[in-house]
């Protein structure tokens, strides 16, 4: 017979593991737009347990056009950040905030230049000079690399603000927008637009990277690891299994999401290789390269933007990928 006292014992001893094995490390990750399908992989990671799983209670927060998460997380109201490409790494090494990229699971950034069929705006050479409309934030993202790599000039650049309408209504303006969502709502009303994906043309920047405090990366590796494995495994599942889980999430989050847009962007994320492709065919998902970083780096300082001198390096670290995880 078992003595009370050994009872009472088991079952603190169950209770103290159910409590540790119950004990997840909370994090709150802001992601750079509304919820969309570029945001697959983190919220499959969520809603088929891939994050519980790694011992992470996650929430996602969405952005939008009045949330800037890159100053939340500098300011510690953060822990993750999904910056939307290479400058925002960048920017806090010239402005000495220690973040730090810790993975890219976009190979390529999806930022496109839009225009209409039949008007000889083909290619982006034949732009130069052109009036094209772009968001205050492009000026000092790709717009420096059209301007070092094609000659582009500010007296080009005409306001844009997230609205279709002036493009749609006038057959020659050229404005920017993301291959997985602007040419959806423009063919909606039948127009088969010009699409110039700018990362096929020289454009290296990477894109959806994951963004912490440098202290994190230094004193919580294997925290970070698990989320960043975690999500890697996300994006496999978002884009060869079936992203239902995920959709159903980014559509409790933006309303204004609908299936057919999701399964739009869905399917260029894949056609494009924005994440499929690259170092992250032989590496794995969320794959970065010294070199790459170098090159754009380099390209950028020479036309201004950032000190020749400024450590580069000090954006990002290849650390936490390139280990094959998901493939």
């Amino acid at each position: 017979m078992v003595s009370p006292l050994l009872r009472v014992a088991a079952f603190l001893s169950l209770l103290l593991a159910f409590s540790t094995a119950q004990a997840a490390d909370k994090l709150t990750v802001g992601t750079d737009w509304r919820a969309e399908a570029e945001h697959g992989g983190y919220y499959q990671a969520l809603a088929t347990g891939l994050y519980a799983k790694a011992g992470l209670d996650v929430t996602i927060r969405q952005g939008g056009p009045q949330v800037n998460h890159s100053q939340l997380l500098a300011a510690g109201k953060l822990d993750i950040s999904i910056a939307p490409n290479s400058f925002i790494p960048l920017n806090f090494v010239e402005q000495k905030v220690p973040v730090v990229a810790v993975a890219s699971m976009f190979q390529k950034d999806p930022a496109v230049l839009i225009a209409h069929p039949g008007q000889g705006n083909d290619t982006l050479a034949a732009l130069k000079g052109k009036k094209i409309m772009i968001s205050p934030d492009t000026r000092i993202g790709f717009w420096r690399f059209l301007k070092s790599s094609y000659g582009f000039t500010d007296d080009q650049i005409a306001p844009y603000t997230f609205n279709l309408a002036p493009f749609l209504a006038d057959p020659k303006s050229i404005q920017q927008g993301y291959i997985t969502s602007e040419p959806f709502q423009i063919e909606r009303v039948g127009i088969k637009p010009v699409v110039m994906l700018l990362s096929d043309a020289g454009y290296t920047s990477y894109a959806s990277l994951v963004v912490v405090p440098r202290k994190m990366a230094l004193e919580r590796r294997e925290l970070v690891q698990r989320f960043v494995d975690a999500t890697i495994l996300g994006w496999a599942s978002y884009l060869n299994g079936d992203p239902t889980p995920a959709n159903a999430l980014i559509k409790r989050d933006n309303p204004d999401m609908t299936d057919e847009l999701l399964a739009y962007g869905r399917d260029k994320l894949k056609t494009y290789g924005i994440i499929e492709s690259g170092a992250a065919t032989s590496r794995g998902i969320g794959a970065m390269d010294d070199a790459r970083w170098k090159a754009f780096f380099d390209v950028m300082a020479a036309d201004g933007l950032y000190p020749k001198d400024m450590d580069y390096r000090q954006a990002y670290t290849v650390d936490f990928v390139g280990k094959g995880v998901g493939r």
